[in-house]
């Protein structure tokens, strides 16, 4: 493998911006969403690109400016939309990007302007939200920076980024056909993990070592799956930015000899603390604090494992590259290893390390509901299919947004799902699948209530399996105030923490276990919340959110320009 510097270079030198106004700016972009012949990993496939780019371009900025994007669909034969993954869309419902809840998908041949600010600092992604094309490759990063004269509680010389993904050669559509299918057929593990879009799959970067039966990589430096390597000079310190998008895989990442200190969780600074290691659900992002102190004449892995399933997966490999090192040179010992992929204890001692950093918002002293979702996989109709309270969701046609806005009753179930499950259930044994039904119901809160969500995990139809599941909330942080084993009871109350608990956008809940969340419903709108596994989205594992949706003045006609709201628009149209 040559030297790559120059091809495939992306440290960037941290600079301080200046600009003459105290307002945001706004950033102008335009895309063009269509499917290229890529190889991700070695093999070719399709992906979907953004202005033949993949992954799409990576948006950086500052809080308080304004995104002006222009998305034209070039699919030719399915919609599109893209989700502004942590950004809460203050005031601007209707950009969250979510299909049949916040927009119509934008048809093949159209354009949609997404305009909306980014509230706050922090280590963002964007992603497809119709169907899985997110496992498609539509995605990229978004990093938004402090606004001007703000500071960091960290400082540090340089600045990194990585985006983390998992990878099937199978298209997503055969996929979706294969979970509708009577027997599912599950999606299978990934083929490979991609750092930044790249990695391997026929070859191994490390294949000299002893424990990897793979061939080595032949590299030139320039094609498609060629590692990203990151370009470190000796003795600085930098800013490692992380973003899972992953479709399925629970990550631990690891920088070789190098010891990482989490400063921030999903756009929140928490309480800093040090690792060898870290797990990332999909749905999460962090930013990590390390030093180049290492011997400088060398160079060192940066390695992604999958934790939580049992890994059918290569690592992900690149390379931290010293400066005056050749980047081509590998590293002198074998990438780092991964805790053991069941050793959930791990995890959750990861999980619990988590606290806010001082001066975060602080959590309200009591909720005004509360909501407690099992999690249960059943047959409906002879297929496999996730419910939460024995309701697996399944979207309408006409967004929600606009049928609560206009008082569309058709529009979606008017009946709401439940509040909780029959106290009797057992969540050690395998769903009884007998009450299970379809729904597309909406959780109606009341404007600015502190609602209180228990996620309740349990067993799958296989007996003794549950899995974890990262649950991303749009539109909100929340609390995370703890977790728990076993089945949740009131006396769990107790535990949980009111003093500095982590405010996050996504959190995990454990197998057979509890996850306490607390929000506010202070963001008029209407907000998905689901697991960020693809499949299992797809599968019915999600909920929706509606707040204040009154106090919404003017929604764009543009975003709800299909079912039964563009019906009502051509009725009341005077042409």
């Amino acid at each position: 493998m040559r030297d790559m510097r120059g091809v495939v270079c992306c440290f960037i030198l941290f600079v301080s911006i200046t600009t003459q106004s105290s307002i945001g700016k706004t950033r102008h972009l335009k895309w063009e969403v269509e499917y290229m012949h890529w190889s991700p990993d070695g093999v070719e496939g399709t992906v979907m690109a953004i202005n033949g780019r993949f992954p799409g371009p990576t948006i950086r900025a500052r809080a308080g400016d304004t995104i002006h994007l222009e998305l034209m669909n070039k699919l030719h034969t399915e919609g599109l939309v893209i989700h502004w993954h942590g950004i809460r869309q203050l005031g601007t419902p209707w950009a969250d990007g979510t299909a049949s809840i916040s927009q119509c998908a934008i048809n093949p041949g159209e354009t949609f302007l997404y305009k909306f600010q980014l509230d706050k600092a922090g280590t963002y992604f964007y992603h497809g939200h119709y169907g899985m094309q997110r496992l498609a490759g539509l995605y990229g990063s978004l990093i938004v920076e402090v606004a001007k004269g703000e500071n960091e509680p960290f400082k540090y010389d340089g600045e990194l980024n990585l985006l983390l993904s998992d990878w099937w050669h199978k298209s997503f559509h055969e996929l979706q056909v294969d979970l509708f299918s009577k027997p599912m057929r599950w999606v299978g593990e990934p083929q490979s993990l991609l750092i930044n879009g790249r990695g391997q799959y026929n070859c191994s970067l490390a294949a000299h070592f002893s424990n990897y039966s793979t061939s080595p990589c032949k590299l030139r430096g320039d094609e498609q799956y060629a590692p990203q390597v990151l370009y470190v000079y000796p003795n600085k310190t930098y800013r490692l930015r992380i973003a899972s998008t992953t479709s399925l895989s629970l990550l631990n990442l690891a920088i070789e000899n190098h010891r990482m200190l989490l400063v921030e969780a999903d756009g929140n600074y928490i309480e800093p603390f040090s690792v060898q290691n870290m797990d990332i659900s999909s749905g999460e992002s962090y930013s990590v604090i390390f030093t180049t102190d290492q011997n400088p004449k060398r160079n060192y892995w940066i390695s992604i494992s999958v934790r939580g399933r049992n890994p059918k997966t290569p690592q992900g490999l690149t390379i931290l590259n010293y400066h005056l090192n050749s980047a081509s040179t590998i590293p002198e010992s074998p990438p780092p290893v991964a805790p053991r992929w069941d050793d959930e204890s791990y995890s959750k001692a990861f999980y619990n390390k988590i606290f806010a950093l001082k001066g975060n918002p602080k959590p309200p002293a009591k909720h005004d509901r509360r909501l407690v979702l099992l999690n249960t996989q059943n047959f409906i109709e002879g297929h496999t299919k996730w419910a939460i309270n024995n309701v697996s969701l399944v979207l309408p046609s006409t967004p929600y947004l606009g049928s609560i806005r206009y008082g569309l009753s058709k529009g979606f179930d008017q009946e709401p799902p439940p509040d909780s499950y029959g106290h009797g259930y057992d969540v050690m044994k395998p769903a009884s699948n007998k009450n299970s039904t379809y729904g597309s119901g909406v959780y109606m809160l009341r404007f600015n209530a502190t609602v209180d969500v228990i996620l309740q995990n349990a067993n799958m139809i296989k007996d003794h399996v549950s899995e974890i599941h990262p649950w991303h909330l749009h539109g909100h942080d929340f609390w995370v105030l703890g977790y728990g084993e076993g089945k949740f009871t009131e006396k769990d109350e107790g535990r949980f923490n009111l003093k500095n608990p982590p405010f996050r956008n996504t959190g995990v809940v454990f197998p057979y276990g509890w996850t306490t969340l607390r929000f506010v419903a202070n963001n008029p709108g209407v907000w998905a919340f689901h697991c960020h596994i693809e499949p299992h989205l797809h599968m019915g594992m999600g909920v929706v959110f509606s707040e204040g949706v009154r106090k919404i003045k003017e929604i764009p006609s543009e975003a709800l320009s299909c079912g039964l709201t563009q019906k009502m628009f051509m009725k009341n149209s005077k042409y």
